[in-house]
């Protein structure tokens, strides 16, 4: 029974080491960059109803839609994701955007659907997704990047808009993001030992 016991005891031990020493925080909030073409025009998004305030960011109102996944600071290319599971789609929404396989609505109602030379391109980190059936369903992953562009555009042109999205992700990562609905902490010894069980 002694050497039973201490077998036990020693491939627990064992496995609780192993889940100790790879510990990896479940990293949310994390970000992505994005841009969005309609017939050739870059869409700024000029207005405060497309930025989430930083006092919007309390217990109450941090798992709304637009607490999930928005912008800040008038910072039209970086998408702040404070949740799982939050889509592209669910983004496009909360910006007043609607999109499917082949159309893209903006808020006013004017609706973009293809017809003729005039598609919905996207290009979904450096693949073109164009004829896959969309993204709006795929999750935002942390440091992606999409371009959106209706219209009728070479593939030199979408290539030409695709690279001009800043490549910020892992900057507004790296930094403390005050207007965060959740936090950066670094990993704790809590943490790790919470994990372990």
């Amino acid at each position: 029974w002694f050497i039973a016991i201490s077998c036990l005891i020693i491939g627990a031990a064992i496995v609780l080491g192993v889940r100790f020493a790879t510990y990896k925080p479940d990293n949310v909030p994390y970000h992505a960059n994005f841009s969005l073409y309609i017939n050739g025009r870059h869409e700024l998004f000029r207005g405060t109803q497309y930025y989430a305030e930083t006092e919007m960011c309390t217990a109450d109102i941090a798992m709304t839609p637009m607490g999930r996944a928005h912008m800040h600071d008038n910072v039209n290319n970086v998408v702040h994701v404070e949740d799982h599971a939050v889509t592209w789609g669910q983004f496009f929404t909360n910006l007043g955007w609607y999109m499917g396989p082949n159309f893209i609505q903006s808020p006013d109602g004017t609706m973009y659907l293809e017809n003729g030379n005039s598609r919905l391109h996207l290009l979904f980190n450096n693949q073109d997704y164009t004829d896959l059936g969309g993204v709006a369903n795929t999750v935002i992953k942390d440091q992606d990047k999409l371009l959106v562009s209706f219209g009728d555009e070479s593939s030199s042109t979408l290539r030409q808009q695709y690279n001009a999205i800043p490549s910020t992700a892992h900057k507004y990562d790296m930094s403390k993001d005050i207007g965060s609905c959740g936090s950066h902490s670094s990993t704790t010894m809590h943490d790790r030992l919470k994990y372990m069980f």
